[in-house]
């Protein structure tokens, strides 16, 4: 699977329980992010402790789970203006960022593996 930057990314807003799978995930796309999981969109969630998240993808051919998580630390959790809006757009650039521990609100890298605390 190859990513590019002209790829729409949809963040959900609302922590996620990751145990799900291809089929619940495109449920909770469809449901609660009215969108189609077959768009061609990258789907981004994250648990509630923020150490970890997965990514759905409709490639043409068929549906991709991507999830990475941490060992030790927590993901910068995004926040949109409305909080009560399910999800976010959010550029390639800003996915990369938000992968890569930087804070997307203040703009700065924060140490890799943040305390969670």
């Amino acid at each position: 699977m190859i990513l590019t930057h002209s790829v729409k990314v949809c963040l959900a807003t609302q922590p996620c329980d990751l145990r799900k799978s291809f089929d619940t995930l495109s449920c909770v796309v469809e449901e609660q992010l009215k969108e189609d999981p077959l768009s061609s969109k990258l789907f981004v969630f994250l648990n509630k402790r923020a150490d970890r998240v997965k990514m759905l993808y409709w490639d043409g051919t068929g549906l991709w789970i991507l999830m990475k998580r941490l060992e030790r630390g927590v993901f910068s959790r995004p926040q949109g203006n409305d909080l009560s809006k399910p999800k976010l757009q959010l550029k390639p650039e800003a996915l990369e960022m938000l992968l890569s521990g930087i804070d997307l609100k203040d703009g700065f890298q924060r140490p890799w593996y943040q305390n969670s605390d």
